[in-house]
């Protein structure tokens, strides 16, 4: 009877890990300059994640089949001699799912006797042998016995997998920043990224919390053209923006009464003026400005890298127009955006909730940002045609009482 191949003896875990590590920095090392800086950081993480992240193998109790049951034999020593008995011989398949090269390293934590099996792709082969007259019961105690200690083994491996992991997300992340940074530093250009914005000394100051969130990227196919410098709006001028129209919207709600008379955009220009009046430009002029009847918007070089979009929720197909003006600005890399919603009718809590999945389901959709409350929810979309260029939205939900029917 095949007793299998010894299972964690082909190297140590610790010492393959420890290899994986020291491999992220030349991999990050090896990516084109142009595509490191133009290409958003999470598109550069996520296939280097799929590349050095371990997925710890878990073995599937569900899914185990009997591969075979068969005549087999064993040779004893009776009286001095030796004597050939028939047993009986069962072979389980038991499928796993992760990497099945953790099969093959022994664990830091170990006892001197390894499990044995067969390691297949996607499965184990497990033998049994017993008396020809073993009971089912025997035989499936003896399958249970050989699968905890597998399992005892698996999970000191699964220990020392997911230190090595969020080992090797933050170095990951690291490793990309400084790279990017140190590329910056040589060409001498940090000072042409940022877009000077100043706040008013006489505007009140907000606290605006930040919740951090895993994130599912999306690929990037095709060539990288060269990096040229281009103005954003910092985060902090962008979260403090958020905090005035947050404000602003809550006043709005605690005024129905004066809030009803009120058209899509009167309210609007409401949020104008309180933007900039804590605000103000390169020139201390106004750097909210208004364009048609639903834009809050802030423009550099003539374009935009602020938009926000105002809409009345009149069913899905409001949701889909503002996604559509949305996307339909020539943007700066790393624009920021913001999609207030007038919400007037229905539900206020399944309007909510179908306008997320609504943005979730858009064809420019990349993933979830990093806020998630119960006043707002933050994604990320891509400029049509060009994955790279993302679009930070803040989803921002007004709820205003009806306007009143005319007398």
């Amino acid at each position: 009877m095949n007793p299998g191949s010894k299972l964690f003896s082909n190297g140590e875990l610790a010492s393959s890990l420890d290899h994986q590590l020291g491999r992220i920095a030349n991999s990050v090392a090896g990516i084109n300059e142009d595509r490191l800086l133009t290409v958003p950081e999470p598109d550069l993480v996520e296939p280097l994640e799929q590349e050095f992240l371990v997925e710890a193998p878990v073995l599937d109790r569900d899914g185990i089949v009997t591969h075979s049951v068969e005549d087999g034999y064993a040779t004893v020593r009776e009286f001095g001699e030796e004597v050939r008995l028939t047993q009986t011989a069962v072979t389980f398949a038991v499928p796993f799912s992760g990497d099945r090269s953790v099969f093959l390293l022994r664990p830091s934590s170990f006892t001197f006797s390894a499990p044995s099996a067969d390691l297949r792709d996607g499965e184990l082969l497990i033998y049994w042998s017993g008396p020809l007259n073993a009971d089912a019961g025997a035989i499936r105690q003896g399958l249970d016995e050989q699968l905890k200690t597998i399992q005892k083994w698996l999970d000191w491996a699964a220990l020392q997998v997911g230190a090595y992991n969020q080992q090797a997300r933050q170095r990951i992340t690291q490793e990309i920043q400084a790279r990017k940074a140190r590329i910056l530093e040589r060409r001498n250009i940090e000072a042409a990224l940022g877009f000077p914005m100043r706040k008013r000394s006489d505007a009140a100051t907000y606290t605006v919390p930040v919740t951090r969130r895993k994130i599912v990227p999306a690929r990037i196919a095709g060539t990288v053209s060269p990096f040229r410098p281009e103005p954003v709006l910092e985060d902090e001028q962008y979260e403090a923006a958020l905090a005035v129209l947050r404000n602003q919207r809550n006043s709005l709600e605690r005024s129905p009464s004066t809030v009803a008379q009120l058209t899509e955009e009167d309210i609007r220009n409401i949020l104008l003026v309180g933007l900039n009046s804590h605000f103000e430009g390169r020139a201390a002029g106004e750097v909210f400005n208004c364009s048609g009847k639903t834009d809050i918007l802030i423009r550099e070089q003539d374009r935009n890298i602020f938009i926000g979009e105002c809409k009345i929720w009149k069913g899905p197909k409001a949701i889909n127009e503002a996604l559509d003006q949305l996307l339909g600005y020539l943007v700066w890399r790393d624009t920021k955006a913001a999609l207030l919603l007038f919400i007037r009718s229905g539900v206020p809590s399944e309007v909510i909730a179908k306008t997320r999945g609504m943005i979730r389901e858009h064809a420019n959709f990349k993933r979830d940002g990093r806020n998630e409350t119960g006043e707002r929810r933050d994604f990320v979309l891509h400029a049509n045609g060009d994955p790279a260029r993302e679009i930070k939205l803040a989803f921002l939900p007004f709820v205003l009482p009806k306007v009143p029917e005319p007398n």
